[in-house]
Protein backbone atom coordinates (compact mmCIF):
# COMPACT_ATOMS: atom_id res chain seq x y z
CA UNK A 1 0.00 0.00 0.00
CA UNK A 2 1.06 3.34 -0.37
CA UNK A 3 1.16 5.92 2.63
CA UNK A 4 -1.91 8.36 2.56
CA UNK A 5 0.15 11.23 4.74
CA UNK A 6 3.39 12.91 3.85
CA UNK A 7 6.51 13.81 6.71
CA UNK A 8 5.76 17.48 7.93
CA UNK A 9 1.89 17.16 8.39
CA UNK A 10 0.51 17.29 11.59
CA UNK A 11 -2.14 14.64 12.13
CA UNK A 12 -4.95 13.84 14.73
CA UNK A 13 -4.24 10.25 16.61
CA UNK A 14 -7.45 8.42 17.71
CA UNK A 15 -7.80 8.47 21.38
CA UNK A 16 -6.64 4.47 23.14
CA UNK A 17 -8.38 3.47 26.46
CA UNK A 18 -5.09 4.51 27.70
CA UNK A 19 -3.73 8.34 27.90
CA UNK A 20 -0.36 9.27 27.13
CA UNK A 21 -0.90 13.03 28.42
CA UNK A 22 1.39 12.05 31.43
CA UNK A 23 4.22 10.32 29.05
CA UNK A 24 4.41 14.04 27.37
CA UNK A 25 2.06 12.52 23.95
CA UNK A 26 -0.68 14.53 22.85
CA UNK A 27 -3.31 13.91 20.67
CA UNK A 28 -2.12 16.12 17.79
CA UNK A 29 1.33 15.19 16.28
CA UNK A 30 4.10 15.60 12.96
CA UNK A 31 4.56 12.62 11.14
CA UNK A 32 8.12 12.69 10.96
CA UNK A 33 8.79 9.07 9.22
CA UNK A 34 7.20 6.65 6.54
CA UNK A 35 7.54 3.29 7.83
CA UNK A 36 7.34 0.01 6.07
CA UNK A 37 3.69 -1.71 6.16
CA UNK A 38 3.22 -3.66 9.01
CA UNK A 39 2.08 -7.47 9.31
CA UNK A 40 -1.16 -6.44 8.28
CA UNK A 41 -0.29 -5.06 4.86
CA UNK A 42 -0.82 -1.24 6.89
CA UNK A 43 1.10 1.36 6.26
CA UNK A 44 2.92 2.55 9.73
CA UNK A 45 4.15 6.30 10.42
CA UNK A 46 6.40 7.72 13.31
CA UNK A 47 4.61 10.67 14.68
CA UNK A 48 6.12 13.05 17.30
CA UNK A 49 3.97 15.39 19.52
CA UNK A 50 5.44 16.62 22.70
CA UNK A 51 8.58 15.18 24.04
CA UNK A 52 7.53 12.01 22.61
CA UNK A 53 7.54 10.39 19.26
CA UNK A 54 5.13 7.04 18.58
CA UNK A 55 4.64 4.25 15.96
CA UNK A 56 1.11 4.29 14.44
CA UNK A 57 -0.78 2.65 12.13
CA UNK A 58 -2.49 4.46 9.28
CA UNK A 59 -6.17 3.51 10.04
CA UNK A 60 -5.53 5.59 13.77
CA UNK A 61 -4.79 8.57 12.32
CA UNK A 62 -6.87 11.87 10.42
CA UNK A 63 -5.38 15.03 9.23
CA UNK A 64 -6.43 18.26 11.20
CA UNK A 65 -8.10 20.50 9.77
Amino acid sequence: MTHKFKIGQLVRRARTPQTDDRFGFGEVGEIVRLMPDDTSGEPSYRIRSGSAERAVRESELTLTS
